[in-house]
């Protein structure tokens, strides 16, 4: 099984310095107006979800659910990870088009 285009990307850009993670972090990000892409796991709770998806809605930042905690955690080089911002536009705009072709839930 090959490893995601998606999953790549976002272990790039964790390379490259342009993610956080965390509920914390990720909400910082997002209000403060650097956020250029949001992906919360599937396997987060419902509360979590619904928090960062009117977040999202309110400061409009495109927002994704995607695979489960122990893969975004993994493709950041930690351990489970609910929520994750990209800071950049760059990488936003490549992870979104991977997204829409492995048919991934939009918020």
């Amino acid at each position: 099984m090959s490893q995601s285009k998606v999953i790549s990307l976002i272990s790039l850009a964790t390379k490259a310095g342009r993610t956080v993670s965390g509920e914390f972090c990720t909400e910082k990000e997002v209000k403060s107006g650097k956020a250029a892409l949001v992906i919360v796991a599937d396997d987060a709770s419902d509360n979590t979800k619904k928090k960062f998806k009117n977040m999202c809605d309110f400061y409009e930042v495109p927002i994704y659910f995607y695979k489960d905690k122990d893969t975004l955690g993994r493709a950041m080089g930690k351990e489970f990870r609910a929520s994750l911002a990209i800071l950049d536009e760059g990488f936003a705009k490549g992870i979104r088009k991977h997204m829409e072709t492995e048919s991934i839930t939009i918020a």
